[in-house]
């Protein structure tokens, strides 16, 4: 497999040509961030008109099959979105052109990673997952957490192309590992949100302002990334999208069916779970995950049922 050097991007040779596909909250901002350090960019997205918004700093690719680069990122949602737009017909194009490593952003399942890496191989494609953290602001200000599965040499490849966009990229293992890593981080982000919500909640019930909660948590042992990203949304209660109820619940989800696969006892995970379960079932799961704390307010309690959560 052809090896490329990314630590020289200007130039505009083949070598230096990267595809991103999804330009949501998260894939827009990294395709700037690419474009800017002087990558030739290709991109795709569902809706053309969001695509478009990147001329001229990137090539707008007709279709998915026209995407083909040396290296290809994918930021959609999860790899079932990527398995339906890329059938053989497309990766052969991809492998005509020579297309030799898809890095997948998502957040997703170590079993999926692996499944899509053998489905890709025949056609001489290399697949590294590289699921990010940071929000739509990290993505923005270039400042991603990346944890990474790929074997030693192909990290070093690509570690030029990923600083364009992160500032803590660690390779956790071989291919697999960055998934269980980013499920790992997200169990710390959903648990983070539902204890917030719960605070904020029985401040609110104890006749507190729940501006002052907020900002004596800022200032002791409870502070947090969480908090701080999203103490606008809680204390607002508004909640325009950044990270979604509905992935969260994926990503929980996958967490809890990994923790099965290899005896790890979560249950904070399955409690979380099914609050955004109930979230999502209340029509919130496009809303962003900060929306968890109207769950509480809802007129019919919580029960605990560790036993509902459905494998995704």
């Amino acid at each position: 497999m052809t090896s490329a050097n990314w630590s020289e991007p200007a130039g505009g040779g083949p070598a230096d040509t990267v595809g991103l596909i999804g330009l949501g909250p998260m894939g827009a901002p990294i395709a700037g961030r690419i474009a800017d350090a002087g990558y030739r960019l290709r991109v795709w997205n569902r809706t053309r008109e969001t695509a478009e918004q990147l001329r001229p700093h990137a090539e707008v690719a007709d279709g998915v099959e026209r995407l083909s680069s040396q290296v290809i990122l994918s930021a959609l949602p999860d790899i079932d979105h990527l398995d339906r737009l890329t059938p053989s017909s497309v990766l052969e194009q991809w492998q005509h052109d020579g297309t030799a490593r898809l890095i997948v952003l998502s957040t997703t399942s170590p079993d999926k990673v692996r499944a899509l890496a053998a489905r890709v191989a025949p056609f001489d494609i290399e697949v590294v997952d590289a699921a990010m953290s940071g929000g739509d602001a990290g993505a923005t200000a270039g400042t991603l957490s990346l944890m990474v599965g790929a074997d030693p040499e192909t990290f070093g490849d690509l570690l030029p192309l990923l600083r364009t966009f992160a500032t803590t990229i660690e390779n956790m293992g071989p291919l697999g590992t960055g998934a269980a890593a980013k499920l790992c981080n997200q169990l710390v982000v959903a648990g983070t949100l539902v204890s917030l919500a719960e605070a904020l909640h029985l401040a609110r019930k104890s006749g507190l302002s729940d501006s002052q909660v907020a900002r004596v948590l800022k200032g002791g042992l409870a502070s947090s990334a969480v908090l701080d990203l999203k103490a606008d949304k809680l204390l607002g209660r508004t909640y325009e999208l950044g990270g979604s109820a509905v992935n969260q619940l994926k990503d929980l989800r996958y967490a809890v069916a990994l923790g099965d696969d290899v005896g790890a006892r979560l249950p904070l995970a399955r409690e979380s779970a099914a609050l955004f379960e109930e979230a999502v079932n209340q029509g919130l799961g496009d809303h962003d995950h900060a929306v968890i704390q109207e769950v509480l307010d809802a007129p019919q309690l919580h029960h605990t049922n560790q036993n509902r959560i459905s494998s995704p």
